[in-house]
Formats: C-alpha cells, sequence, structure tokens
C-alpha cells in the first residue's frame, strides 16, 4: 500500500471543520527512520507511552486524512517510532513529514479526575470568580512542572495563568467555561 496524500479515495476534511471535538492530536510526524518505512512523531501527549495502546491514527493532509493501522511502536529519547501496516520502504513514508497525527476520541485513553483534553481547553472562555469575563483561552503551554493557559483579551495584554488549584478554580467543558482566581501581579 503506497497510497499518497491527495489521492482521490482519501476522506475528506468535513471532520475537520465541523467534528473537530472528535479528533484529538496526538502527535506531528518529524521525519523518517531508517529504510524500512518507520517514522519518528513527537508526541503532543503527556504519556508517550499511550501509543502503545493505539491500533490506529489518522493522518492529516492537504484537504483530507488518511486511516493508518499501528505495526509497530518503540520509543527514541523523546520521540515515537511508529511503522504502519503495508509501509515497507523509506519512499512510502517521506511524504508523512510535517504531517500530524490524530485518534478518534472513541479511541483515546481514559482521562482521569481534573483532566482534560488540551484541544477542549482550547478556545475556551475564561472568567474571573466575580464572573467577569477575562478572555479566551488560546494555547496551553506545557512547562514540564505544570501546564500555563495563555488567556487573550479583548484590547489589553494577554495573562499567563498557571494551571494549578489555586488559580484555576473550575473547568467545564459542556459549557465551554472556566473559572480561575488571579493571583496579585498577574495582570500587571
Amino acid at each position: 500500500m503506497t497510497e499518497t496524500i491527495g489521492e482521490p479515495d482519501l476522506c475528506r476534511f468535513p471532520f475537520w471543520m465541523e467534528n473537530m471535538e472528535q479528533y484529538l492530536r496526538v502527535g506531528t510526524v518529524t521525519t523518517t527512520h531508517g529504510l524500512q518505512g518507520e517514522v519518528k512523531v513527537y508526541p503532543s501527549t503527556d504519556d508517550p507511552g499511550r501509543f502503545k495502546k493505539l491500533k490506529k491514527v489518522l493522518l492529516a493532509g492537504r484537504g483530507g486524512y488518511q486511516p493508518l493501522t499501528i505495526s509497530q511502536v518503540r520509543f527514541s529519547k523523546n520521540l515515537v517510532l511508529l511503522k504502519f501496516e503495508g509501509y515497507d520502504r523509506v519512499e512510502d513514508v517521506t511524504a508523512f513529514r510535517g504531517k500530524e497525527l490524530y485518534v478518534e476520541r472513541a479511541d483515546a485513553v481514559q482521562l482521569g479526575p481534573d483532566e482534560y483534553y488540551i484541544g477542549d481547553l482550547i478556545g475556551m472562555e475564561v472568567y474571573l470568580e466575580d464572573g467577569t469575563q477575562l478572555g479566551i483561552l488560546k494555547d496551553v503551554i506545557e512547562t514540564g512542572a505544570n501546564d500555563v493557559y495563555q488567556v487573550e483579551r479583548t484590547g489589553a495584554k494577554e495573562v499567563l495563568i498557571p494551571a494549578i488549584k489555586q488559580c484555576v478554580l473550575q473547568v467545564n467543558p459542556e459549557e465551554n467555561r472556566m473559572t480561575v482566581h488571579l493571583l496579585e501581579g498577574m495582570l500587571e
């Protein structure tokens, strides 16, 4: 199987624009590895070991995505090495470089209490504890110690909020709303 992105039998992107909540990004293909069709993936998950449990991924490309079945998972430093069924030569996977990998939400690892997928947080309305709207969560910065939420404010400088219990009081994905407490000096 040596299909490439852009062939007519690929799935189209209605999911991309309309149903993004169904799909979660798990990584980005950085380059090929060796001559046997493996790729190196920079994971966008806090636990790369989760790749061991995945059976399939969706490779995003121009105008569509390509379902791929994972046949082998290995680890090298901070990267995941993936091999896909039917892709046995480096030439078969060269076009995958720079492409993002997604999984269907149904195939994702279950989260624990007070854990959220980054995709569910991006775009969330952020409010202060008194009910005043602060802004929109634009990005989640992974620092190692704790995540930091980047909140864009209308007509004001963005604010960075550490994702700690003292600051993040409530997260409600169903209402697309987060309530925060700002520590002294955070708005300066």
